[in-house]
């Protein structure tokens, strides 16, 4: 089992950047991929960033050059720096961790309100 505890979420105003965290309850080393998705009202929940445990990284379209997603193995935390924020971005953020066993887990989610 993996409890993941999302953090770092807010209003923000458009052009401004947040900065959310993913804690897990275990050492995210033995886990395969890690990920934020977001899901706006009315919308279905969509991938944000993917991080392997070997680094690899995948953007989608909306976010790539504005987002950064990262993971700290040591301290079992997984981010994603959020700038250039726009009206669209705003969601409910979720941490996904997938382990090598191919078991899935969800934080929470964090909500992220862009005001324009």
């Amino acid at each position: 089992q993996v409890q993941l505890v999302e953090s770092g979420g807010g209003l923000v105003q458009a052009g401004g950047s947040l900065r959310l965290s993913c804690t897990a309850s275990r050492r995210i080393f033995s886990i395969d991929t890690m990920g934020w998705y977001r899901q706006a009202p009315g919308k279905q929940r969509e991938l944000v960033a993917i991080i392997t445990s070997f680094g690899r990284i995948n953007y989608a379209d909306s976010v790539k050059g504005r987002f950064t997603i990262s993971r700290d193995n040591g301290k079992n935390v997984l981010y994603l720096e959020a700038n250039s924020l726009t009206p669209e971005d705003t969601a409910v953020y979720y941490c996904n961790a997938k382990t090598f066993t191919s078991d899935e887990y969800w934080g929470q989610g964090t909500q992220v309100t862009v005001s324009s």
